[in-house]
């Protein structure tokens, strides 16, 4: 096979730096399944990595993109033959190993997912990590006894890749959705996936009190930080608030008064390490009762690969609605 174009990521203790190279298969991370790549995605964890504004690599150098999708050139696993449609999203991507941001990707076939009927390869990036995490928050905040009768979640951060598809998902199943932004032109993309409601961020009067009216039947939080402190105090009893991202800051300060008095919840959502029968039946889901009926209308924008690098500062401030998808 001749050299192909990656995305690659140079990290030590003074420096990260990043851009493209042109790699052979011996370059990759060991793996015993070639896929050639067709589509990938850009999430927030993804401009972490390149810029460096996250320690993220936990090895380098590494090929960037957590999220990438194709069809097999080559396999040693019985499992995978030439030609089969498959994707990965995030399994140590980025992080471990190298990534979907290349032409060509090397992985142990224990990673790969195949399609679920109904999912095309677009749709499989479309969805990525943002709408798979946005999807396991739903399923463990059901699992946890959430339901559309108790009343609405509001959904932070509405205009991101996670936001936009938890106001779908949810929405598609009876739910009423509240969409929390700090974008005031964004209006007819979030009542166009199913926000009944919208809160902006900076008429938000969150008081200091241990506990605040009780607002919410629940939330799914991606920013974090004061913002996250103030859900868990007018979460209503027994709401569950899933807690995905961290944009707004790691820290939280509150009391114990909302878990012992309310016996809220708070559901950490960690996408990255699900187990593959976790994956497998939420990818499952996507393709059916929780399949999202507005990818279109997420997905804002489609790029080429030469254009990937022009995308991270607009990711890292806040730039971006909905998803974007990178056609190789």
């Amino acid at each position: 096979m001749n050299k192909f174009k990656a995305y690659r990521i140079h990290s030590n203790p003074n420096e990260i730096h990043s851009g493209f190279e042109m790699l052979e298969l011996n370059d990759l991370t060991s793996g015993n399944v070639i896929i050639k790549s067709i589509y990938s995605s850009i999430n927030y964890k993804d401009a972490l990595a390149a810029t460096g504004q996250s320690k993220i690599l936990k090895k380098s150098p590494l090929v960037g993109g957590i999220d990438v999708s194709g069809v097999i050139e080559s396999s040693e696993d019985n499992h995978y033959q030439r030609g089969k449609k498959v994707f990965i999203c995030g399994s140590g991507l980025s992080e471990v190993r190298d990534g979907g941001y290349a032409q060509y990707v090397r992985i142990p076939g224990q990673y790969i997912m195949k399609l679920p009927t109904g999912i095309s390869l677009y749709e499989a990036m479309a969805i990525g990590t943002a709408g798979f995490t946005a999807a396991l928050a739903i399923d463990q905040m059901q699992t946890n006894g959430q339901s559309p009768d108790q009343g609405p979640i509001l959904v932070t951060g509405a205009t991101g890749g996670v936001g936009s598809y938890a106001i779908d998902l949810l929405s598609n199943l009876g739910f009423k959705v509240i969409a929390l932004t700090g974008k005031r032109d964004q209006d007819d993309y979030l009542h166009g996936l199913g926000a009944s409601e919208i809160v902006y961020s900076k008429a938000l009067f969150m008081g200091d009190r241990a506990l605040e009216k009780g607002l919410w039947a629940g939330a799914i939080d991606c920013v974090g930080g004061g913002l996250l402190s103030w859900l868990t105090r007018t979460v209503q009893p027994l709401g569950n608030i899933a807690v995905i991202g961290l944009t707004g800051g790691t820290n939280i300060n509150t009391t114990v008064m909302p878990f012992i008095l309310r016996g809220i919840n708070l559901l950490g959502i960690n996408s990255a390490d699900s187990s593959p029968v976790r994956r497998k039946k939420i990818w499952h889901r996507l393709a059916t009762d929780l399949k999202p009926q507005y990818i279109n209308k997420i997905v804002t924008q489609e790029i080429s690969f030469e254009q990937l690098p022009e995308m991270f500062d607009a990711y890292l401030q806040g730039q971006i609605i909905g998803r974007t998808i990178i056609k190789f």
